[in-house]
């Protein structure tokens, strides 16, 4: 999952990793560090992850489809209510994410570091210079 630091395209983004898997939480937490995210968790189980979705300190957040056994659907949809955008990452089919989040990009496991700093350079809004 090796990114290049050419440039910090996530520099001053919050992003919350939700992802109950240490090694791969770890190793997102090392890719968007590198491209300049401050990292809010990582969260494990799904209560946790609800609770930073819902404390307004973050600007983006990925989360890991299944954690802990549960789906973390809820976060999703507290994130959506807030317009923090986000993605999901899985070790299972992408097809287990549900129709109302076809539009939220989807990374299966494996993860790809550029991939996923791309996506969330994206998701990023324009900041206007005055």
């Amino acid at each position: 999952m090796g990114i290049e630091r050419r440039s910090a395209p996530l520099r001053g983004w919050r992003i919350l990793v939700a992802e109950d898997d240490y090694f791969v939480a770890d190793e997102l937490v090392q890719v968007l560090e590198r491209a300049g995210a401050q990292i809010v968790g990582p969260a494990a189980d799904l209560r946790q992850a609800n609770q930073i979705a819902r404390s307004g300190a973050i600007d983006a957040a990925i989360l890991d489809v299944n954690l802990m056994g549960q789906l973390s659907f809820p976060v999703a949809d507290t994130l959506t209510e807030h317009g923090v955008p986000f993605m999901f990452a899985t070790g299972y089919d992408p097809a287990i994410v549900p129709y109302a989040y076809r539009d939220v990009p989807c990374f299966t496991k494996p993860l790809a570091a550029r991939a996923i700093v791309a996506a969330m350079a994206a998701a990023r809004p324009v900041q206007a210079a005055y």
